[in-house]
């Protein structure tokens, strides 16, 4: 479609999202409600990676505080991250969508593993790739495994899907004066040390100019809208 600003865009979806109003697990609706705007963008040409934290099952950090061995929580970690690719994949299939999960640790009998030009070959046949388990390592976040992804397949945008409409002075929810930015450099979010996304991932973006942008996806129809230039959320850029 004319329209269409971007022809490759890597999408990151936090777990917590897949909750929906729920406390653990993933929401049927919710998961489904992504699943078709992702199959609705992929239907206009466009190539999509995308990305899944795991939050919503184990975060390795938060049981890393609670006692336990900071390497084994990450583990855990991407082994949740691989279970949300797997509802990600049946929810874009049972849609009439084509889906592959490449996994960045070996896990043969449920995913791909992830291999550059294989993950580049599929977007290109029009397949959502659905990068699961991070980077393979502990340590690093899911949003630094976005960040990476997009940099390796060649992505025009890195897209973080969140429940807050971009990035605010402070925590909108308990600061009622907070201002939303409309565009950011990658040296304000690392010097204001805002929540956007970790600094390795904030600096991996910067070092490749690879822009991002967040914006809230609890907004049936946002990504669509981003799609054809619609200034939604935060921009995060070179200037």
């Amino acid at each position: 479609m004319s329209d269409i600003k971007y022809r490759r865009i890597l999408l990151k979806l936090s777990g917590e999202a897949l909750m929906g109003d729920a406390d653990y697990g993933i929401d049927p609706k919710v998961i489904g409600r992504l699943a078709d705007e992702i199959i609705e963008v992929q239907l206009t040409g466009v190539q999509i990676g995308v990305v899944i934290g795991g939050g919503n099952i184990f975060r390795g950090a938060g049981l890393a505080a609670a006692g336990m061995d900071r390497v084994t929580g990450d583990h855990m970690g991407m082994l949740a991250t691989v279970m949300n690719a797997l509802a990600m994949q049946d929810a874009i299939e049972k849609r009439g969508g084509f889906a592959r999960v490449m996994s960045a640790i070996q896990i043969h009998e449920v995913a791909e593993d992830f291999i550059r030009r294989r993950a580049i070959r599929h977007i290109e046949k029009g397949r959502i790739a659905l990068f699961a388990a991070g980077t393979g390592n502990p340590f690093f976040t899911t949003d630094s495994a976005a960040a990476l992804r997009a940099v390796e397949v060649g992505a025009d945008l890195l897209l973080k899907a969140t429940k807050v409409d971009g990035v605010y002075t402070a925590d909108p929810a308990k600061h009622h004066d907070a201002k939303r930015f409309e565009q950011l450099t990658y040296d304000q979010v690392i010097e204001r040390k805002l929540a956007v996304m970790d600094t390795a991932a904030i600096a991996l973006c910067r070092d490749h100019g690879m822009p991002l942008r967040i914006y809230d996806m609890t907004v049936p129809g946002n990504l669509m809208r981003i799609m054809r230039g619609a200034a939604i959320g935060t921009l995060v850029g070179a200037t």
